[in-house]
């Protein structure tokens, strides 16, 4: 595993989460091993304003194991200060029904032996065909009409 201060900041968050997912897809070993591999365990997580420890992340590895989704994530920037590191990333996931793109906002804490201890992520459903920020660009006023209640 790299550790973030050996690493270019965007290739340690692309890296961190591509290992993670490929070993927890690609193995038969207990998810919860897999997932001390990577995470402290007063590992606390906020996506969207929901908090989940541990034991409610190992709990989210099992769907995502037993759907064996493919993924793809695409980092557009992020910097790291200490132990802390920002990231706008794009995460692809296919699965047997569809397809979906989620565009992450993403700030965390890990340790020096590069384990998450904290992460506090924001996310936005995208086109899943929107593979560059200009793409994102052009489709976010489109995306913003559609959500919009008509008058």
């Amino acid at each position: 595993m790299n550790t973030l201060d050996s690493t270019d900041p965007k290739q340690f968050i692309a890296d961190f989460f591509t290992s993670f997912t490929d070993e927890l897809l690609r193995s038969d070993d207990d998810p919860a091993l897999i997932f001390d591999r990577y995470h402290t365990p007063d590992i606390v997580q906020v996506a969207d304003g929901h908090r989940m420890d541990r034991d409610k992340l190992i709990a989210h590895t099992r769907p995502v194991r037993k759907n064996r989704p493919t993924s793809r994530i695409e980092v557009h920037e992020a910097l790291a200060d200490g132990d802390g590191i920002a990231a706008r990333y794009t995460l692809s996931v296919q699965n047997r029904k569809r397809e979906l793109a989620i565009e992450v906002y993403f700030f965390g804490q890990f340790t020096p032996e590069g384990r998450m201890r904290q992460a506090h992520m924001l996310t936005r459903a995208v086109p899943a065909d929107a593979d560059t920020d200009a793409d994102l660009a052009e489709q976010t006023p489109r995306l913003v009409e559609e959500q919009e209640p008509s008058a």
